[in-house]
């Protein structure tokens, strides 16, 4: 079997997000991370020029085309990152009780005073507050406030600061904008190039969102929002986020600063819960296999950490550094999407139907009704394929938040939908623009599936849809068949 046509016979339900980076951004080494198993790619605009992004764009889509795959391309703002400027030779090292100066004026840092990216430090800090740098390998304490604008710190938790290290505040809240300068260049990029995706981070409140989503329908894109969760306010107004924005990420890096680290399990198993319940795509990001930038093998944490996201349900699980800048970002894929798979095929009962039914309250019940039992169907009829229609991704998100057992095949009119629905759980998406009549259409959709080797004579396959056709309801019906 060629690595193609193995390629397009693998399928893993829960779907794969790569962080491009020096590592893997050439087309050889994306189309490597493609077949091993990638759904998703994501560009990280903390990092890189736009020309250099643009590239990678093309080199995903010239993928995209040549496999025949639809891999999906997130575009990730870097947000109000707060982060020391240069450091004198990469290296501070400092020590417990040492005092330093954070000033908000351009300087090389040393022991007597560091450059801060956030102008407001003072105003916004009071004495007492911790300040951890580098995702809380460094801890230091507000000892005061100068009148011109500097901060002094106590050295509470020593090592070494190196060159644009992040900072947390974790006792202040940020008077920063959730969309930065930089943060708007980047949307127009993500905007001219037609991301599938943009990723909005340390959202704060329900206004964040909907700052970038005026931004979006102002210049007619069609790229869905993701909010990324990593601070303690956003967790607050969860409910709230997670309704206004079209997909969560769980983003354990800032989370774990911000927040006392035991607390975040429970928060990532809840917020899983929380997006299921809602229909929204949920990623569980950050450290996932970290030790796999510079090793082959992943610790047996990582290994159970990849495991228990699966089992709770996220729809995918994303690599950072371990992808962007490490060693072996094809083996760290590959063996990713084993755990999955092992998960997958022979650990865990994924239908959720019994937990997770349709809400009475919510606007689109009897939809919603409609897609339970289409699924719940499937399971008792021990179905080949479950098929869905959608326009607006709503019913392929529905359909997958019940995580049936069998394969989900999504079909639609929307091309960019087609890859965006990569990164819902179990959704394969079949463009198809015909509208006549209903029984052709499923009829049609049946045929498709088979000549893919999807389906086979005698399969039985539950088809969901919406009658009147010309009408394009929200689905009303679903139909039970068997192959011919």
């Amino acid at each position: 079997m060629s690595q193609n046509q193995d390629f397009k016979n693998t399928h893993h339900k829960t779907k794969i997000v790569a962080t491009v980076g020096p590592a893997c951004d050439s087309y050889d080494q994306l189309k490597k991370l493609v077949i091993a198993g990638v759904n998703v790619f994501r560009l990280n605009f903390s990092h890189g020029s736009h020309e250099d992004k643009k590239q990678i764009i093309e080199h995903i889509r010239g993928i995209n085309q040549e496999l025949e795959c639809s891999v999906a391309i997130l575009g990730d703002l870097q947000g109000p990152k707060l982060r020391v400027g240069e450091i004198a030779d990469n290296r501070l090292d400092v020590k417990a009780g040492d005092i330093l100066t954070f000033t908000n004026e351009k300087c090389i840092g040393t022991l007597e005073k560091i450059y801060v990216s956030y102008p407001n430090l003072a105003g916004d800090v009071i004495v007492g507050n911790t300040i951890m740098i580098d995702d809380g390998k460094i801890e230091v304490m507000v000892s005061s406030v100068e009148k011109n604008g500097d901060v002094k710190v106590k050295v509470t938790l020593g090592g070494i600061i190196s060159s644009k290290k992040g900072i947390n505040l974790p006792d202040t809240k940020i008077s920063l904008p959730a969309l930065t300068e930089k943060d708007l260049e980047d949307a127009d990029f993500i905007i001219k190039e037609k991301l599938d995706w943009v990723a909005l981070s340390f959202v704060k409140r329900v206004a964040d969102i909907e700052m970038l989503r005026e931004i979006l329908i102002k210049n007619n894109s069609k790229a869905k929002i993701i909010a990324k969760i990593e601070m303690p306010e956003a967790l607050t107004n969860i409910r709230d986020i997670i309704n206004a924005s079209d997909a969560i990420m769980i983003a354990r890096g800032d989370l774990g600063v911000e927040l006392p680290v035991e607390k975040i399990p429970l928060i990532q198993k809840e917020l899983i819960r929380k997006c299921l319940h809602r229909a929204k795509p949920v990623i569980v990001a950050t450290q996932m296999m970290e030790s796999m930038i510079d090793r082959v093998k992943p610790n047996r944490s990582e290994i159970t950490d990849v495991a228990n996201a699966v089992i709770e349900g996220a729809d995918a699980v994303m690599l950072s550094g371990e992808t962007a800048t490490g060693q072996f970002p094809v083996l760290v894929i590959e063996t990713m999407r084993k755990i999955i798979n092992e998960v997958e095929l022979n650990g865990y009962k994924y239908n959720r139907a019994d937990d997770f039914k349709p809400q009475s309250h919510s606007p689109s019940f009897l939809s919603d009704a409609v897609c339970y039992n289409g699924c719940k169907l499937a399971d008792d009829s021990d179905a080949q394929a479950i098929v869905g229609m959608t326009q607006s991704g709503y019913t392929a998100f529905m359909l997958s938040s019940f995580r049936p057992k069998a394969p989900l095949f999504i079909f639609t009119k929307e091309k960019t939908l087609v890859n965006q629905l990569s990164l819902s759980w179990g959704v394969k998406t079949i463009y198809y623009n015909k509208e006549e009549s209903l029984d052709n259409i499923i009829k049609d959709q049946i045929q498709i599936l088979k000549k893919l080797g999807f389906v086979k004579k005698d399969d039985v396959v539950v088809n969901t849809g919406s009658t009147p056709v010309e009408l394009h309801l929200p689905t009303n019906i679903i139909k039970i068949n068997r192959v011919e």
